[in-house]
């Protein structure tokens, strides 16, 4: 029962960011699950950053999403908040570093003018159209996203609460108590 319990691994989350009319905003799910049970419901995946200029969501095992928020903010320091430059300096860092590549996690990150997703391997995505998601909710929160930027009038905010309640009803890593930061 202990190898089964303390020693699983936690799974899944949702973490979505939806950049619209020169708002952006990021969301996330507040459900730990570790083997197959929830162990939380409302832990905070979402942070506000380098003097709340820059918003930060992970995905991923939650002691090393903790470690990278801590890095990720040094480099902010370190660059006086330039996201791109930030970004990919943790990019290097992580993937370089020999402790850090064991790291699980993904991030997202977001300042007013650009969003990124960070992983471990060296990626430092920009995506095309302002969305990005993570995690095991990520496709599901990121389709109804895409869908409703598309066909709707929407704000920011409203379609990534909307894309995240959805992604809460197909995924069971994610449950309906979101975190949700505007900039």
């Amino acid at each position: 029962m202990l190898a089964e319990g303390l020693g699983a691994r936690i799974h899944g989350t949702t973490v979505l960011c939806v950049r619209r009319d020169s708002k952006v905003v990021m969301a996330g799910d507040g459900q730990v699950t570790m083997g197959q049970q929830v162990m939380k419901h409302t832990a905070r995946k979402i942070r506000r950053l380098f003097n709340d200029k820059v918003l930060a969501g992970f995905a991923g095992s939650t002691a090393d999403a903790l470690s990278l928020f801590e890095r990720f903010e040094g480099k902010l320091q370190e660059h006086h908040g330039n996201l791109a430059k930030s970004a990919v300096e943790l990019a290097k860092e992580w993937r370089k570093d020999r402790a850090l590549r064991h790291l699980e996690a993904l991030l997202v990150v977001a300042d007013t003018k650009t969003t990124f997703v960070l992983s471990g391997d060296g990626d430092v995505i920009e995506p095309d159209d302002g969305i990005c998601a993570i995690g095991s909710g990520g496709p599901f929160a990121l389709a109804a996203a895409r869908a409703l930027a598309k066909h709707s009038k929407l704000g920011a905010k409203e379609i990534t609460q909307e894309s995240m309640r959805i992604a809460s009803e197909i995924c069971i890593y994610t449950n309906s108590s979101f975190t949700v930061e505007e900039l």
